[in-house]
């Protein structure tokens, strides 16, 4: 399978994000448990929509995002510092919930998949 041009730099910019948040961000309203889930750059490569998602029940995804917000200055001088681009795209945070819908997916089966195991007990003991 062959990659576009964007998308190489879309996972490249995921890297180096993720690295900048994890490594060199200090602010108190990131929580530890974060990941970078996707990203997706413009065609342009003027702006780039990162994916967030927190694993932290007691921080706000809200707050998590204007957090990033308010260090999207620092974020993309720094992603200009590891890519070598015309352009350094302006990233735009977004929380992504498709990891905590799987997570209560997976517990939504595994109840259903319980209930029928012990239903199929009762029927086998009558």
């Amino acid at each position: 399978m062959r990659y576009s041009r964007t998308s190489r730099i879309s996972e490249e910019i995921k890297k180096v994000v993720s690295d900048i948040i994890r490594n060199e961000l200090k602010d108190p309203r990131i929580p530890k448990l974060l990941s970078v889930t996707h990203v997706e750059t413009t065609g342009d490569l003027r702006f780039t929509n990162v994916y967030i998602c927190t694993f932290d029940n007691q921080k706000d995804n809200i707050e998590t995002i204007e957090a990033l917000n308010k260090a999207k200055g620092f974020i993309r001088k720094e992603l200009g510092k590891h890519l070598k681009l015309r352009y350094i795209p302006e990233p735009i945070f977004k929380t992504d919930n498709s990891i905590k819908q799987g997570i209560y997916m997976n517990d939504l089966i595994q109840k259903v998949n319980k209930n029928t195991s012990v239903e199929q007990e009762i029927e086998e003991n009558d």
